[in-house]
């Protein structure tokens, strides 16, 4: 399933966004050894700085699968910045209407057989691909430019989503090729996408429904709650001195967030609050 990120919800994805940052950098600098900058085992750019959206793939786990970035091209961007090389010399292409792709990656070690369409095109990376171009079609832009290597230009003519046409030459850039490919955000697009995958129905997540599970996991039931007092109230009662008593009290005190509920479990144990 994939989840749009953007500079509106991004604040509620945090640890999501992290974990992409994390799959670039084991997709670009380890497996395909590019020159990026890692740190912290992240991969980021100045781009990355400018609130781009980001289209993430999420298994049942919500484990970070694949992901996408999306830049509008009438600021900067990396065609125009970083691979200018690829124009020779021609002026990068601006418009409201056609954005930017890249860092698309898809994390290849968590894939399984049932994952995999048709060949070795990976289901996750066409509904990462099929996904991007309804959400940009939705969002009123037409195109898609996307610098790619030839190997994800072979990805995109096998999963029937083959690039209408280039801009500029294919040009050695650092340890790989690059080259830039235009995709229009059709309905026919889409659907050839989709039908090569087997898509059926929507793959965008239900953002408030993965939200509501995260916070559930996250929050500790009533189990646990009466757990952790049980524990910390046998930690009170089978102290052996004061200094016992009230060590076991303070981290009773630190993990349960509140001094009054610390000095609450002294009233359910044998142990006096005078000694504390």
């Amino acid at each position: 399933m994939i989840l749009v990120i953007d500079a509106i919800n991004r604040h509620q994805h945090e640890a999501i966004v992290e974990d992409m940052f994390r799959l670039r950098a084991r997709v670009f600098a380890q497996r395909l050894d590019w020159d990026v900058k890692i740190e912290n085992d992240m991969e980021i750019d100045e781009f990355d700085a400018l609130d781009p959206v980001y289209l993430v793939g999420l298994d049942e786990n919500a484990n970070v699968v694949s992901c996408i970035r999306l830049l509008q091209t009438t600021g900067p961007h990396m065609l125009a910045d970083v691979f200018s090389d690829i124009l020779q010399g021609e002026a990068p292409l601006r418009a409201a209407t056609m954005w930017e792709s890249t860092r698309f990656c898809v994390d290849t070690e968590r894939l399984t057989t049932a994952d995999r369409g048709q060949g070795s095109v990976a289901r996750a990376t066409s509904e990462l691909m099929s996904a991007t171009l309804q959400y940009a079609r939705d969002c009123g832009i037409s195109d898609i430019i996307t610098v790619i290597d030839p190997v994800m230009n072979r990805v995109l003519k096998r999963s029937d989503n083959a690039p209408y046409g280039y801009v500029g030459e294919t040009v050695q850039m650092g340890k790989t090729k690059a080259m830039a490919a235009l995709l229009d955000c059709t309905d026919e697009r889409i659907e050839r996408v989709r039908a090569f995958a087997g898509i059926e129905g929507d793959v965008f997540v239900d953002e408030a429904a993965l939200i509501a599970q995260r916070e559930t996991v996250n929050t500790p039931t009533e189990t646990t709650a009466e757990a952790l007092a049980q524990y910390f109230i046998d930690q009170i009662d089978s102290a052996a001195s004061v200094d016992e008593l009230r060590a076991a009290l303070e981290i009773a005190e630190a993990v349960l967030g509140s001094p009054k509920l610390g000095r609450q479990l002294v009233g359910n144990t044998n142990a006096s609050s005078e000694q504390v």
